[in-house]
């Protein structure tokens, strides 16, 4: 039996793209490992390890927000390619130091990747990431050329 998050349902038409784009990503991923390791990796593409994200549009910036709890920051990798920004990296297995053995364990452990497509042009120089307390927060400043602008009437 496979213990699957509950989440709550969107009403926004997005919420599905969004779904569909993830289990693309995974799909993909999948696909680009050696076969060897595709047994382990099959578990997890079905299991449902992926970090919740929100991504929150303002007049400046883009930020997105991904829940990575009792993760280091070296684990993470950010990056930011045509538009598409990703969040990946792995969480590790955490082993009993006096050897008990499991009785039950819930927590996702292994490899993820979050991609998500930006909704407007972000300035790639500019973009930051602070990690604090399991939430990765990245900011992405807009390009200039798509900032509002206000024009005076002479």
């Amino acid at each position: 039996m496979t213990l699957i998050r509950y989440q709550s349902p969107e009403l926004s038409p997005w919420s599905a793209a969004d779904r569909l784009s993830n289990l693309r990503d995974e799909l993909n991923s999948f696909f680009e490992l050696p076969f060897s390791s595709s047994v382990a990796r099959a578990g997890q593409l079905f299991s449902g390890w992926s970090p919740a994200l929100d991504l929150y549009e303002g007049n400046d910036n883009v930020t997105a927000i991904v829940e990575l709890p009792g993760m280091r920051k070296e684990e993470i990798e950010i990056s930011l390619h045509d538009g598409t920004l990703t969040v990946s990296g792995e969480r590790k297995r955490e082993s009993s130091s006096n050897g008990d053995k499991s009785e039950r364990t819930e927590r996702y452990v292994g490899t993820f990747r979050r991609s998500i497509a930006l909704p407007t042009r972000v300035d790639a120089n500019k973009v930051s990431a602070t990690y604090r307390d399991g939430i990765l927060t990245v900011t992405l400043p807009k390009a200039e050329e798509v900032k509002p602008k206000q024009i005076q009437v002479t």
